[in-house]
């Protein structure tokens, strides 16, 4: 193109100019693949039919997910008798105590069927949680749903315990009367 003294210019069409950044394409991180997957601080485990995974009192380092198989959460009483807390199947999270500040085990969970888990290290879980909002989304509304769920069923089985171990004029036994105080 010529200009108005004569001078030989460059046009200036945008798709001939290349742009001076960088294309930066990162890849959507994918939370399935993620637990699908071992990494530097994350490993896939197997472990055999009543196998425990860890016992109540050992170090609380990491947190687990469910590939394959399932797994029981129970504690243990000073007289020995064991109290189940959940059992858990495939795409479920345990051993999160770690992230909140729990330095050793609560309980003890042992695989109630062949079981592969991912263990992932307390570390890499927060820095995932931090920095990948789908999978702290899918982690958050997992944890809330799970505990909801064994919370009503822990309240359930608490007021049968009641029941049957009560006597005639317990709390648990008494009838419910409309508009009068049960307690």
């Amino acid at each position: 193109m010529l200009t108005s003294n004569g001078v030989m210019a460059k046009s200036t069409n945008p798709s001939n100019i290349k742009s001076k950044r960088k294309s930066v394409h990162r890849r959507a991180f994918d939370p399935q693949a993620f637990l699908d997957s071992s990494g530097i601080a994350r490993r896939v485990v197997e472990y055999r039919r009543s196998e425990k995974l860890y016992t109540q009192g050992d170090p609380a380092t990491s947190v687990m997910y469910v590939q394959k198989g399932g797994v029981k959460l129970s504690v243990v009483n000073e007289v020995g008798k064991e109290a189940v807390l959940a059992i858990l199947g495939p795409g479920e999270f345990f051993g999160e105590g770690s992230m909140a500040g729990q330095h050793v085990r609560m309980g003890s969970v042992t695989a109630i069927t062949p079981l592969t888990i991912l263990i992932i290290e307390k570390n890499e879980m927060i820095r995932v949680l931090h920095a990948e909002h789908a999978f702290s989304d899918r982690f958050v509304s997992y944890m809330i749903s799970r505990n909801i769920r064994i919370r009503g069923g822990f309240d359930r089985s608490t007021l049968q315990f009641e029941r049957e171990t009560a006597g005639s004029d317990s709390f648990a036994t008494r009838p419910l009367r409309q508009g009068t105080p049960t307690a």
